[in-house]
């Protein structure tokens, strides 16, 4: 029992885990392993000593990380460290002006609040979505039972807390009882037990439990049939049982520790972890930048001069230091693509109500994106590839003579009765041995089916819904009396056959007979034996067969080996049978009606069902199966072609699951599968070389019997080895590998809160081809993502270029920080918005997926955009320079306002203005505002810039405009791609100008931007020097296109460790 014998009694003793397999051992060697007797249970001092050794059975509560420590992991990325920094040192340069008698208003702190601002909203979003990451643990608590009946001192307590219970407790379960711990069954008190575990295991049926020992210690839940588990539900019987795990011991606890464990190491998605490369180039870029700026400014606040050889004299001019310290900070804002998290987030979130509409329901925005280099889909089969409602497929009738059988093909794959035909049914009234199946399958059966909106729910077993589906498809034999049903009833057949004949008794299924039936008194009075059950039990136990007449005949060897053949081929193709068989001569049972009946005490005992179910007729048989769904076989080949693995892993058993892989085109029909097939045991047993050559196989793969540590490791690898691995799981034993995957796909009907909670992405439908869709949406939004950010990064290497143009001629600043801003965040926010509704490309399903690590910008985008860059410089600081030297410039005349020229010598030194001789400035305006410069002419390369100011910034956002219509297609033309092709850019780029308009024209904004309002001919310039950048942008675009005539090849896919 691993208890280690003794505890000190101090906080954090670890826990014993007990190593004792309770199923491969008898009830005797249990009892005597955990010191209890099942008739007395625990004494109470004994409980009282447990505990302190086991501590409360209930899962750990893991205190996620404080609110501080979410705030401050959302500074822990390099864009936003730059931002932090600029915005800083922006408000510490715009309080020293200010106490130095500068101007200490609004403008100078404009920069360094809305700076501020963008990192406070993305502190906010990002300990938002962080907060909720832990929920998938509260929501395992949920399901977990809170009281149980347990034995102790002798005594029943009914109600005792489930979190008190200790290994060794005596627990009585019962139909509906949540198992609250690891429990050993000691003794079945009904003749069977039944659990559902399928949140456990993946199984699509409740599964039979028994006392009886498992011969080998190492085998899965699935095969631990003496063992029940916590947090699943006994659906029929009862038995007493022995507590052998709890807490965080029990099968479930290890789930809560997996998925702690899958949280703590949670990586970034693609796109950010390119985002964080990006910014950490960006550092060291304006690293370069800033300090080439200074070398070659630093004559103008620091001058020496030369004596015997050795600099002396030095003179260091603060104010001027502080400029071009300014000039620094504005680098780094423009270098910085401040809109570029906000433009993202809404893309993402556009993308999402996109899928919603596809029934794929995004929990966490980055899932969005990481879709779209999916390279791997490990999907679960019950639920997602299958319906997860059992459907008969085929039913077969004996025919007019002992030599002949009836086989009927059955449509349809869900609970409703209307989905589906029965094909070649005849169309006269159903002959009396198709009249006694369907009377057979309706009573002997104890499921219901209701509707619920679109959706038909059941109760029950599944096979026997199936089953009262088929009666429904069936029909009413032709001369009934359909008063005595509802025609609107969705189970109205059912009905009509359960008022023919009224069950009095009940054969509970075993194990042994495996078989289940029901008494039923007809309305002549006479009582009938209805049985269905495993084929050949029944078989055993029939010596006559109903022909289709309704005559009965003695069952021959013919008939019998008739109808095995007819089994054996239903059973190859991996149908589940079931028999169906009657008995009219019931002897002492002729006349029961109830428990007064002197038969009454034989139904007591389960072991006579055997006896009294013999001498039966066989009418027939089904076959069922939990069918695939119609579209996954489409949405299979949609992968095949779009470059994404599809392997299978599921709980069933490796035959089934072998069956439904090659109906859906996962495998082919006569494909060789033996090292494409493996269950969990299987391939865990291998080493981590030979798991990943195998993981490394073409096409699809099948993992089977596959326990919650199976599939997470199957996902470790995978990833291991440079995959983007979707996930899709509904049940808890899902939710590790769910938390694991880059994409944690849940079922949204069928699913466990649990498992949603633990995922990325939630199906409203539970169908694999949404995940297709999803994974194309994806695609789709990756490469407008790319689009929007190729068009923020061109235009600030721009803005760079600018500042860095003004610094090396040594003009006035033609562009200040909070410009820049303005620019980075609005102006450019729509357009690149926008962006995000590009149509998808027509083969976006036809490509294979990108690698994770490929270039967001590539050497040949980077030099383009270098190229665009160098030209944005050049625009905006010589339509700055055109202003000041040009009284025309392409037939456009500037002269209008009156402004002083100067030569580009006076202006490139225009810190020696106060020593040249003469020099004066006459006044001009600039829309209502007048500028005049008689105390201090030098004043004009200051506050006079004005002027040029607003031109350089109407350029560039000019030429940002037409740089986002460059950005509609990575190497398409223009005429190729008009720019109507996305009416919202077109919108945008309206907007964008609107803004723009709008301080440029309201005085009060304005003034807080340093702007004027410019006349006709200046905007006609603006617009002449802005254009030229889409004829660049072509001609690159052309030269790009020719040196990639053959198309873009993906790069073989190399694993890591290659």
């Amino acid at each position: 029992m691993g208890k280690g014998g003794q505890d000190d009694g101090k906080k954090g003793v670890e826990t014993p885990i007990s190593n004792f397999p309770a199923w491969a051992r008898s009830v005797q060697e249990c009892e005597a392993e955990f010191k209890v007797s099942a008739k007395y249970g625990l004494r109470s001092d004994e409980v009282l000593a447990r505990r302190e050794i086991y501590g409360l059975n209930e899962l750990e509560k893991h205190s996620g990380p404080s609110i501080w420590h979410l705030v401050l992991e959302q500074f822990n990325d390099t864009l936003v460290r730059i931002l932090l920094v600029a915005a800083v040192v922006s408000f510490v340069l715009a309080w020293c002006d200010g106490d130095e008698g500068g101007e200490m208003g609004i403008t100078a702190f404009v920069e360094p609040l809305v700076i501020f601002l963008i990192l406070i909203v993305n502190a906010i979003v990002g300990v938002w979505q962080e907060n909720n990451a832990e929920k998938a643990l509260e929501a395992l608590k949920e399901i977990q039972s809170e009281h149980a009946t347990v034995t102790r001192d002798g005594e029943l307590i009914p109600n005792l807390p489930a979190k008190e219970l200790v290994p060794g407790d005596i627990v009585e379960l019962k139909v509906g009882d949540k198992v609250p711990a690891d429990l050993r069954i000691l003794h079945l008190i009904s003749s069977t037990v039944r659990v559902e575990q399928a949140s456990l295991t993946g199984e699509n049926a409740a599964v039979n439990k028994t006392n009886h020992v498992v011969e080998s210690e190492d085998i899965d839940i699935q095969g631990k049939e003496c063992m029940v588990f916590a947090g699943t539900t006994v659906v029929n019987g009862s038995c007493v049982c022995l507590v052998t795990q709890t807490g965080m011991n029990t099968e479930i606890g290890k789930i809560h520790s997996q998925i702690h464990e899958a949280s703590q190491s949670e990586e970034d998605t693609p796109l950010k972890k390119k985002l964080n490369e990006f910014g950490e180039v960006l550092t060291a870029i304006i690293g370069v930048i800033c300090a080439v700026v200074w070398l070659i400014n630093v004559k103008y606040f620091l001058t020496w001069e030369y004596v015997d050889g050795w600099p002396s004299n030095f003179k260091f001019s603060f104010e001027k230091c502080t400029y071009y310290f300014e000039i620094a900070v504005a680098l780094a804002v423009a270098a910085i693509p401040e809109g570029l998290p906000a433009v993202i987030t809404t893309c993402l979130a556009l993308g999402t109500r996109k899928m919603a509409q596809k029934n794929a329901l995004v929990r966490k925005l980055p899932s969005v994106e990481t879709l779209g280099c999916t390279t791997v889909i490990c999907s679960d089969k019950t639920g997602t590839l299958t319906t997860n409602q059992m459907s008969v497929v085929r039913l077969v009738a004996m025919g007019r003579w002992t030599d002949t059988l009836r086989t009927f093909k059955v449509d349809g794959t869900t609970y409703n009765p209307r989905d589906g035909k029965i094909h070649e049914w005849p169309s006269s009234d159903m002959d009396a041995n198709l009249q006694i199946i369907a009377k057979i399958a309706a009573v002997c059966n104890d499921s219901s089916i209701s509707q619920s909106g679109h959706h038909f729910v059941t109760s029950g077993m599944p096979t026997e819904a199936a089953l009262k589906v088929l009666v429904e498809k069936m029909g009413l034999p032709g001369d009934c009396d359909t008063s005595l049903v509802d025609s609107d009833d969705i189970l109205k057949c059912c009905k009509w056959w359960n008022e023919m004949a009224q069950r009095v008794a009940t054969l509970e299924f075993d194990r042994i007979r495996k078989s289940m039936g029901v008494i039923v008194k007809s309305k002549s009075g006479t009582n009938c034996l209805l049985v269905k059950g495993a084929v050949e039990n029944l078989l055993e136990r029939s010596s006559y067969i109903q022909l289709l007449d309704g005559s009965v005949v003695l069952l021959d060897d013919r008939s019998k080996s008739l109808i095995l053949d007819a089994l054996h081929d239903m059973s190859t193709n991996q149908l589940r049978c079931l028999g169906f068989a009657y008995k009219d001569d019931l002897t002492e049972f002729a006349t029961y009606d109830g428990e007064d009946h002197p038969a009454h005490k034989l139904l007591l005992d389960p072991s006579n069902y055997s006896s009294i179910e013999t001498g039966l007729i066989f009418v027939g048989l089904v076959g069922l199966r939990d069918p695939p769904r119609k579209e996954v076989h489409k949405a299979i080949e949609d992968c095949r072609t779009a470059g994404i693995r599809v392997m299978v892993i599921t709980g069933d058993n490796k035959e089934t699951a072998e069956a439904i892989c090659r109906d859906i085109g996962v495998f082919t029909l006569d494909e060789d599968i033996h090292s494409k097939s493996f269950t969990g045991k299987d391939f865990m047993s291998r080493s981590s070389n030979e798991k990943k050559s195998l993981l490394r196989q073409n096409g699809g793969l099948l993992f089977s019997r596959a326990e919650p540590r199976h599939k997470q490791e199957i996902v470790r690898l995978l990833k291991e080895d440079g995959e983007v691995v979707a996930m899709t799981g509904d049940g808890v034993n899902d939710a590790p590998a769910l938390k694991m995957a880059d994409i944690g796909i849940a079922m949204g009907i069928a699913g466990t809160e649990v498992a949603k909670e633990a995922s990325d992405m939630v199906l409203a439908d539970d169908n694999f081809n949404t995940i297709v869709a999803a994974v194309g949406e994806g695609r789709s939004i990756y490469n407008n993502m790319k689009a929007f950010i190729r068009y923020m990064i061109s235009s600030n290497i721009g803005e760079v270029a600018s500042i860095f143009l003004t610094a090396a001629l040594g003009i006035p600043e033609g562009l200040i920080p909070v410009q820049l801003l303005w620019v980075n965040l609005v102006t450019d926010g729509p357009p690149a918005t926008a962006l995000g509704f590009n149509p998808p490309d027509k083969d976006i399903m036809k490509k294979p997926p990108r690698r994770s690590d490929d270039s967001l910008i590539t050497a040949w985008i980077l030099f383009r955009y270098m190229v665009i860059g160098l030209y944005v410089g050049i625009a905006t600081v010589g339509i700055f320079i055109i202003w000041y030297t040009h009284g025309s410039f392409a037939g456009i005349d500037l002269s209008g306002d009156g402004h002083t020229l100067v030569t580009y010598s006076q202006l490139s030194n225009w810190g020696e203005c106060s020593s040249w001789e003469g020099f004066k400035v006459a006044p001009f305006t600039a829309g209502a505002r007048s500028f005049t410069f008689d105390d201090n002419p030098c004043d004009y390369f200051q506050t006079g810039k004005v002027k040029a100011m607003t031109l350089s910034l109407s350029v560039l956002v000019a030429i940002e405009m037409f740089n986002s219509l460059n950005a509609l297609s990575e190497d398409g033309s223009l005429l190729s791609m008009p720019p109507w092709a996305n009416p919202w850019l077109l919108l945008a780029m309206s907007i964008s100008f609107g803004l723009h308009f709008l301080i440029l024209y309201v005085p009060f904004l304005a003034q807080v931007f340093g702007i004027v309002p410019l006349s006709f001919n200046e905007w006609l310039l603006v617009l002449v020097v802005a254009f030229p950048v889409i004829l660049i942008d072509e001609v690159l675009k052309f030269v790009g296109r020719c040196t990639n005539s053959s198309g873009a090849k993906r790069r073989p896919t190399k694993h890591k460790d290659e």
